[in-house]
């Protein structure tokens, strides 16, 4: 059995990269490895909600089967509803009659789970613990995975969130900050993957009314290079433990192409294996 006492989980996001998250954590759930702690941003919120309740399986079902059969994600649905995925199969009808959620275990659960999302009025990123109310679990989740643009504005407890990729990719610090010096991460690019540098002026006419959401994403892809950064650093120092793919991945944020998603997941599930190789500096 391995030592994860003292130890947090942080899980990227990186939309349908996702299915190799959902492989690491099914391994995990087959060999009964379990954290403390564990945070996840978008996609990374939405498995790791799977792997608190432990249902295995479950998040890949989503990712893959799902899609296949019910082709949630395209143009279409921008076109109908101003989302480039269907939101309502996702954390409605899925959760709900699909495959239910198992509200009982989470709640039961031991171990801590957070939530990532990006504040619209302020710009920063909001943290969120919720094993009470099964609509606000699907609030945050919902709001920590609705891509900028792409989708519309989520509301938690009233105030207007987005991706929590936007302000907080890869929530180590945060971690640290909650008490695991040691972390395994879970990322979903390969070693050296750095965004373009160059930052982006996002125009006014985009969020207008949330000037501060405008500045973050002017500054996500320095942030997000910054964090990798930092990763690696840590990694070098002995501190964290990183799971990720191999090679470049070539699934991309809103991939369609279930024979890429499966080869993914199953990368992912390969790479959990790796965590019985795990070692920390003292």
């Amino acid at each position: 059995m391995i030592d994860t006492n003292n130890i947090g989980l942080v899980l990227e996001g990186g939309g349908m990269r996702g299915v190799f998250t959902c492989g690491v954590l099914d391994y995990f759930m087959d060999n009964n490895i379990n954290y403390p702690y564990t945070i996840g941003v978008s996609a990374g919120a939405c498995n790791g909600l799977s792997y608190m309740s432990r249902q295995r399986g479950r998040a890949k079902f989503s990712n893959i089967d799902l899609l296949a059969k019910y082709k949630y994600i395209g143009l279409k649905h921008y076109i109908k509803k101003r989302n480039i995925m269907d939101f309502d199969l996702l954390f409605h009808e899925f959760p709900d009659n699909i495959i239910p959620y198992d509200y009982e275990a989470y709640f039961a659960s031991p171990y801590r789970f957070e939530m990532v999302t990006s504040n619209c009025l302020t710009g920063q990123a909001e943290y969120f613990e919720e094993k009470q109310d099964p609509k606000r679990v699907i609030d945050i989740v919902k709001a920590s995975s609705s891509l900028p643009i792409l989708c519309p504005i989520t509301y938690v407890d009233n105030v207007p969130m987005l991706d929590g990729g936007i302000c907080d990719s890869i929530p180590v610090e945060r971690s640290m900050g909650q008490g695991y010096k040691k972390n395994v991460v879970v990322l979903t690019r390969n070693k050296g993957y750095r965004k373009e540098s160059k930052d982006v002026k996002v125009p006014s006419f985009i969020y207008r009314k949330y000037p501060a959401m405008r500045q973050a994403l002017s500054n996500r892809n320095s942030l997000y290079n910054k964090q990798l950064e930092y990763v690696e650093q840590q990694e070098e120092a002995g501190n964290l433990f990183v799971i990720r793919p191999e090679n470049p991945i070539t699934v991309d944020r809103i991939e369609k192409d279930t024979d890429k998603l499966t080869a993914l997941y199953e990368e992912g599930y390969e790479s959990g294996k790796k965590i019985l190789k795990m070692s920390f500096s003292e």
